[in-house]
């Protein structure tokens, strides 16, 4: 009888306390970042960002900060349909820097009427209030 309270206090904590998957959790941002995108839905597509005026991008035109700069951006240079494509990651490495960070290496690309374009990112993901965030976007 024992044993039997015994593996049922340990089936009822992992349930009430599920392992943390942070590759998974991220990998699902990551794609449905790529879902919004491919939809047309630039606000959508920036939930997986933090919220933030020390949201960080780092790009060809140097560095800016803040989350409302960030979808400005987005929605000056991706304007419609036509000029945002057709989104796809190749994610080439998440690696954790502990329990709330994460680093993540990738490869983006667009496919697109008026030409395709490309490139690298690394990103920098925290655990923001039980959500993984990217606070930090180097695209290039």
């Amino acid at each position: 009888m024992r044993i039997f309270c015994f593996l049922l206090f340990c089936l009822l904590y992992v349930e009430a306390h599920p392992q943390s998957d942070p590759e998974g959790e991220i990998r699902k941002l990551l794609n449905d970042q790529v879902m919004a995108w491919n939809q047309g839905k630039i606000e959508e597509f920036m939930k997986g960002y933090w919220d933030s005026d020390s949201l960080m991008f780092i790009g060809k035109s140097g560095i800016s900060y803040g989350y409302a700069a960030a979808l400005g951006n987005y929605k000056k240079n991706y304007s419609d349909t036509v000029r945002m494509g057709q989104l796809r990651f190749e994610i080439l490495r998440i690696e954790a820097l502990s329990s709330a960070s994460c680093f993540v290496i990738g490869k983006w690309f667009l496919k697109r009427s008026i030409g395709d374009i490309g490139g690298i990112f690394t990103l920098v993901f925290r655990k923001i209030k039980g959500h993984w965030l990217i606070v930090a976007d180097h695209t290039c």
